[in-house]
């Protein structure tokens, strides 16, 4: 259609978020259908959190904010990049969005010209692709070894900046492998960016509390305090604490990018939702013992979920140290027929066959710019977890 921005023929839609359109759709029409396509947490929001919610409506705090969060939440932010990471923000160095996916946008947009570069490991979230794309930019991609988790070499990365690479986009835990890099595999790669100084870094933390096996988690700034001034560290609340529709998301960095994240969105969303916020600051300020308890099944999840499809003919499952995703290879898969007769090419073959076949709505790799794979997200309860292993077995048995 000649009306529409020629910038939407660069971009596609969120294959997660159609994915979970259609498990909806096939459940309307009566499908038995178990999906584990979202990256949500099927736990409720911890009640303290609810109740402080509650509070503010009661008290009348309804109204518009400042536009990217209240001083109180950008306190309660601050408090907690100091107590968790070792890093000091002021609040003018804080910006609060709806939501993590809006704060990387609103830096891309704020910072990207055209011909700027942004270095992305793969597999990457499907988003960062895109919205590099809508901002003008152009992505880079790195690809993560398998062999090593899917984590991305030093050498790999240096060999990927060049004199227009303007962000490096990183995300530890991995939104779709798991991936978490130690502070040694962190600071390998951050002495490759101190030898690049037009390079910044936007580091997305979104599962900084989600690592199992006694990961300790590392954040880039706080472990090179060199790239603390050109460095924006993205964090939220929807996975930590179980707030996914509340949508706040925040970050941290120099001041000169936060007020221009600052101008992109006060002529798009202008404030978060004032409620969320108050329901924010308690979920950083109040009690942490929810976070250990959702860890604790989490932990139990992967493992479930990683025996039941290292079970599967033809799939091979690592074992991630973050987030709630396994990133399974399905190479010895492709090139074979279904049960049903649908010929398995690609990762995109596998998943649309399962689900039509088994009822199991999962996410194919290439979505996420690495084949032939796919993701699953355990955040749902042990019992739907088994049946959808032993769904997946019963189809993978069934390739011939």
């Amino acid at each position: 259609m000649a009306f529409l921005s020629d910038t939407l023929a660069r971009v596609k839609p969120s294959p997660t978020v159609a994915m979970t359109g259609k498990v909806a759709e096939l459940r309307a029409q009566g499908h038995d259908v178990i999906g584990l396509s979202a990256g949500e947490p099927d736990f409720d929001t911890p009640e303290n959190i609810k109740q402080a919610a509650v509070a503010a409506i009661v008290a009348g705090k309804t109204k518009y904010t400042a536009v990217d969060g209240i001083a109180e939440l950008k306190q309660a932010i601050c408090a907690k990049f100091a107590r968790e990471n070792g890093l000091s923000y002021a609040p003018s160095q804080v910006s609060v969005s709806s939501g993590g996916k809006q704060v990387l946008f609103n830096a891309l947009m704020a910072t990207l010209n055209p011909g700027d570069e942004v270095v992305i490991p793969t597999p990457y979230w499907v988003s960062y692709p895109d919205m590099v794309l809508i901002g003008g930019g152009t992505p880079v991609f790195v690809q993560g070894d398998p062999a090593q988790g899917y984590k991305i070499s030093p050498e790999a990365l240096e060999a990927a900046i060049t004199p227009k690479t303007k962000w490096f986009l990183f995300n530890s835990p991995s939104n779709p492998s798991g991936a978490a890099y130690s502070r040694d595999e962190l600071k390998a790669l951050t002495d490759v960016l101190m030898r690049h100084p037009h390079v910044w870094v936007m580091t997305d933390d979104m599962y900084e509390h989600l690592t199992f096996d006694g990961f300790d988690f590392t954040t880039p700034a706080q472990v090179e305090p060199g790239l603390y001034d050109r460095t924006l560290t993205v964090n939220g609340v929807s996975k930590a604490y179980a707030m996914t529709g509340w949508r706040i998301g925040y970050a941290a960095g120099p001041e000169p990018l936060i007020a221009a994240m600052r101008k992109v969105q006060s002529q798009s969303t202008s404030n978060p939702c004032t409620i969320s916020q108050w329901a924010a600051v308690e979920a950083l300020n109040g009690p942490q013992g929810y976070i250990a308890t959702s860890r604790a099944a989490f932990k139990r999840r992967r493992d479930l979920v990683v025996a039941g499809l290292n079970a599967c003919p033809g799939i091979t499952c690592p074992t991630p140290q973050g987030a709630f995703y396994v990133y399974p290879s399905i190479a010895d898969c492709i090139g074979k027929t279904s049960a049903g007769g649908s010929k398995i090419e690609t990762d995109e073959d596998f998943a649309t066959a399962l689900l039509e076949e088994n009822g199991v709505a999962v996410v194919f790799g290439a979505a996420f710019g690495l084949s032939p794979n796919f993701r699953i997200s355990y955040a749902t309860s042990d019992d739907v977890l088994t049946e959808a292993c032993a769904r997946i077995k019963a189809f993978c048995e069934g390739l011939r």
